[in-house]
């Protein structure tokens, strides 16, 4: 143990940044909104080129390959494509709704970053209630997404966005059990405390903490196999059927965006944030999440979509059952060592992991067939 020990902990010591580095309250938000607005620009047009070639590569075809080298400029002739585009707004929509609805939905993508640290102490503003922020702000995306399906009106779009208010108030019961559990351990609200904490990643100590968050989240962003909301046999496009040019990329950039944060917040809370041996923090951090997106990339390209009455159903019958029964569990093993879980503790929550689903997959059915409410 003091080997694996070492691997983790192995990094140059940084001195943490002031408070208002680097200089100033101003200059400091200028500074970390400027970073915030690159940064996710940046990694969600590479997150667009990542699932193309990736998904490519795993259903032997190219993918992009044709608009600069390697096709990396794709998703740049993809934006300017969408800029040329006609915007279109039916007669009977809500003129002003329409046009909200991108912008409500896409603020709070970025505004989760101003709480996630790219290094110690390198946030914009590192809240003592930071995970209660990100839980909170999240779930204003939803209101964008109602107010597209009922201001294009449009039946589709509608049940679309219902669909999703659905998944969203389901799936944001266990996601939030699971974030618990990690509080509990940290003993911290603060991504920043979160991170540091973590001399054990938390991913170790809280295996089925990591798996229900990470489908909850997929679910709760519309991924798939999760995509209920953009079903194609059913619904065309979904919310934003009747959306077109730039407040159609709006969207597409708001589901990469949400990806994105997804992605970051899993690193934060379990796989050590921008902690790691050897490379800079921000290289760390950026890698951690590009491999927690892959993982995304790689479970659209293998599972099939589920039904809608599953998606209700995985939620209510076995995902919040077991956030409860894992809930419980971590509060004991913190009563019992209070400082911080020891190693042997990783092949315990392991086991437990695995006995706690088999025991309930079998107790567990999604339909087989017949429809379930």
């Amino acid at each position: 143990m003091a080997i694996i020990d070492f691997v983790i902990n192995s990094r140059v010591p940084l001195p943490a940044l002031s408070p208002d580095w680097p200089g100033g309250f101003w200059w400091h938000w200028l500074f970390f909104t400027v970073v915030i607005i690159g940064f996710v620009l940046t990694m969600v047009m590479g997150f667009i080129y990542i699932e193309r070639r990736g998904m490519g590569y795993m259903q032997s075809r190219l993918g992009p390959n044709r608009t600069g080298p390697f096709g990396l400029l794709q998703p740049v002739a993809d934006a300017l494509k969408v800029l040329l585009k006609e915007n279109i707004v039916p007669d009977t929509a809500d003129k002003l709704v329409h046009w909200l609805a991108p912008i409500v939905a896409f603020a709070p993508a970025l505004m989760i970053f101003a709480v996630i640290p790219f290094r110690d102490k390198a946030v914009l503003a590192d809240l003592n209630i930071g995970i209660l922020y990100i839980v909170a702000i999240s779930s204003v995306s939803t209101v964008g997404v109602f107010m597209a399906g009922w201001g294009s009106s449009s039946k589709y779009s509608l049940l679309g966005a219902m669909r999703n208010v659905a998944a969203v108030v389901s799936y944001e019961i266990p996601l939030v059990l699971a974030v618990v559990g990690v509080v509990m351990i940290a003993g911290s609200m603060s991504l920043n405390q979160i991170v540091l904490a973590q001399n054990i990643p938390f991913i170790l100590l809280q295996p089925l903490g990591f798996l229900l968050f990470f489908t909850a989240g997929c679910a709760e962003i519309n991924r798939s196999p999760f995509d209920l909301m953009e079903a194609d046999s059913e619904i065309v496009a979904g919310f934003h059927t009747e959306y077109s040019g730039m407040k159609f990329a709006m969207f597409y950039l708001v589901e990469y965006a949400e990806a994105l944060a997804i992605s970051a917040i899993i690193t934060t809370l379990f796989l050590g944030g921008w902690r790691g041996p050897l490379l800079p923090p921000i290289l760390w951090f950026v890698l951690k999440i590009v491999i927690v997106f892959f993982i995304m990339v790689w479970t659209r390209t293998t599972l099939p979509r589920v039904r809608i009455d599953q998606l209700m159903a995985l939620a209510w019958k076995f995902l919040l059952p077991l956030a409860l029964i894992n809930l419980v569990i971590t509060a004991i093993q913190v009563l019992i060592w209070p400082t911080a879980l020891p190693w042997i503790m990783v092949p315990v929550n392991f086991a437990i992991m695995a006995v706690l689903i088999l025991i309930w997959s079998k107790f567990f059915k999604l339909g087989l067939g017949r429809i379930e409410v």
